[in-house]
């Protein structure tokens, strides 16, 4: 005689959480975020953050040292295109300044976007084996550019120590001005993860669709040269309030965004909080299709 066999997906354990009776059921209609869970299993997003650093450096000549090469290069690109070709104005800062100012959020962004998106389908291995929340794979790809962030920083600060500029007490609002950036990334990047999962071509958009949107956000020229209606929805874009909001409040740039600045915060919360809907009702179909 033959026995059956059945076979049963366990549960991730969180150290702080009982899941000896945890029931997982697919989910129908409008979901709940459950956003309690990402805290439960804070160690397993702390865990893919640094495993997400270690891969992204893993064999490489130059290591962390490409988080200083991507804005560095792209400034001096920009400096010779829209500064001593186009004669673009920069709001009464040194050109190079004015753009890598710009250009160290937009990598943060850029890169949150690009590495949330192939997130479930580079860990699809993980996804069809243990139950744990999969909005944390995402959540840390974007998380786990901090690191470059605050080295793309620490070479602003020797830039403004070089050309004499020197920061405003407006300096305390770039906390909030980098969760709008999180944000956004962080609610497109659900949105093309959960797309990528079934429609594998969604990445090959989206390298695409970055330099797109780095060419609509003012970072190689500022927003007081747009003429309305361009101006108006400019600010419908995220990341041009993050990008002006940082010269104005590190460099004290000409411009004050204020207007620009609450648009993009809305904009971005819309975005985030969308994509975490969206990302939680198509989660049923994760382990299957990946």
């Amino acid at each position: 005689m033959s026995r059956s066999s059945s076979t049963t997906i366990e549960p991730l354990t969180a150290p702080d959480q009982d899941l000896s009776e945890t029931v997982i059921e697919p989910t129908r209609g409008w979901v709940s975020l459950r956003l309690d869970e990402l805290w439960a299993y804070r160690e397993l997003v702390f865990f893919l953050i640094w495993r997400d650093i270690k891969v992204r450096y893993r064999q490489t000549i130059l290591g962390a040292g490409w988080a200083v090469i991507q804005p560095f290069f792209t400034m001096i690109v920009f400096t010779v295109l829209f500064r001593n070709i186009a004669n673009m104005p920069s709001d009464g800062l040194p050109y190079p300044i004015f753009s890598y100012a710009a250009l160290a959020p937009w990598y943060f962004f850029s890169n949150g976007i690009t590495q949330a998106s192939n997130s479930l389908v580079l860990g699809q291995n993980l996804l069809k084996r243990v139950y744990f929340p999969r909005l944390a794979m995402p959540l840390a790809a974007v998380l786990s550019g901090g690191l470059d962030l605050v080295i793309a920083l620490a070479m602003l600060a020797l830039m403004m120590l070089y050309y004499g500029v020197s920061t405003t007490v407006n300096a305390v609002l770039l906390p909030a001005l980098l969760l709008i950036a999180f944000a956004t990334s962080l609610g497109v990047g659900l949105w093309l993860a959960a797309m990528n999962v079934k429609f594998r071509d969604v990445k090959h958009i989206v390298p695409f669709a970055v330099q797109l949107w780095l060419l609509a956000t003012p970072i190689g020229y500022p927003s007081s040269v747009l003429q309305e209606p361009w101006t108006t929805l400019s600010a419908l874009n995220p990341m041009a309030g993050v990008v002006e909001g940082f010269r104005w409040a590190l460099l004290g740039a000409d411009t004050a965004p204020g207007p620009m600045i609450a648009i993009s915060a809305i904009v971005a919360l819309l975005v985030l909080w969308s994509g975490l809907f969206y990302f939680r009702r198509q989660e049923r179909l994760f382990a299957d299709v990946a």
